[in-house]
């Protein structure tokens, strides 16, 4: 084995390993406060700004100045609290990052090494451009459902009652009385939060879904033709995703589903060139048997054998029993 494939030694007892664990935990736990306390400076221009869907999709339904409310004296505290919390941990990540890999770094081979940290790096990068998707494309689109079920109720109640001539053309009145009876929306600031941080999250999330996949590859957990034979029951599974993550809109579903099996079939492009890789690096040692190594590791012969055990062999007319 050569020198930049061992292990960096080290000779220090559980308890060192222990205790520098508990260096590296304190570390990244007063980042996590520092950033907090940064952010809950600047809680309020966020919270503005991740309620500017919500605020524009108002102002196209008619509404000339959104209003958001809060019920109990403590509510708004504990939602720029909350968003204090998430913003703040965004501004440690670096920092924590950089303590969870010189904890574990001197466990790993240098080749190791040099294979996990792109992936490191590429994992906050993919979670911003899944949030910021989320934010200026999917959650315009899912207000714009959610709060147009009001606009078409103030187009039928204008044309049914004029009851409100001072409301704009298109301003939420439903004449449920003889004298109608305005409808408008009075959103909660923590309820509207909720949805816009949890679109964020889920997008952040499936935006993952490529470093996750070419990092098993790396490692030597998935191959290339194994999440091709697997992609229709991928499709499925985006499919449920979509519906659980987003509103019944068939326009935001497809939105996602697009996206995010996009993202599957990059994941798939992106394990292949890890694969061409390892098996350039393999034949350049002479390493490389064609036998073992020629199917990427999940070839159609395993993906039989494989089905043979949970279906059992096929019969004389080619039928699982």
């Amino acid at each position: 084995m050569s020198d930049e494939d061992t292990i960096e030694d080290s000779s220090a007892p559980l308890i060192e390993h222990l205790a520098e664990l508990r260096s590296r935990l304190i570390r990244a736990a007063i980042a996590f406060i520092i950033g907090m306390v940064l952010a809950f400076t600047v809680a309020e221009p966020i919270l503005q700004f991740l309620l500017g869907p919500i605020e524009e999709t108002l102002r196209e339904l008619g509404d000339p100045s959104p209003t958001m409310q809060y019920t109990s004296p403590q509510e708004y505290l504990f939602t720029l609290f909350r968003i204090s919390m998430v913003f703040g941990f965004a501004l440690a990540f670096p920092v924590i990052s950089y303590q969870l890999w010189r904890f574990v770094a001197p466990g790993l081979y240098k080749s190791e090494k040099g294979a996990f940290l792109p992936f490191l790096i590429a994992s906050p990068f993919m979670f911003l451009l899944g949030a910021s998707f989320a934010h200026f494309v999917v959650t315009p689109l899912a207000m714009a459902f959610f709060l147009g079920f009001a606009d078409v109720s103030s187009i039928f109640a204008n044309l049914m009652s004029n009851t409100a001539p001072d409301l704009p053309p298109d301003a939420a009145v439903v004449p449920e009385t003889a004298d109608g009876v305005r409808i408008t929306f009075f959103g909660k600031v923590n309820e509207s939060l909720d949805i816009t941080l949890k679109f964020i999250m889920a997008f952040g999330l499936c935006f993952q879904l490529p470093v996750l996949l070419t990092l098993m590859g790396k490692a030597g957990l998935v191959s290339s033709k194994g999440l091709s034979k697997v992609r229709k029951y991928a499709m499925v599974a985006i499919l449920v995703l979509a519906a659980l993550v987003t509103p019944p809109d068939v326009t935001t579903q497809a939105i996602l589903f697009v996206v995010v099996y996009g993202l599957y079939e990059v994941s798939i492009l992106l394990v292949r060139y890890v694969e061409k890789d390892r098996e350039k690096k393999l034949k350049a040692e002479g390493l490389w048997d064609e036998d073992i190594h020629g199917d990427g590791g999940f070839g159609d012969a395993d993906f039989e054998d494989d089905a043979d055990t949970l279906l059992g062999p096929d019969d004389d007319e080619g039928r699982k029993p």
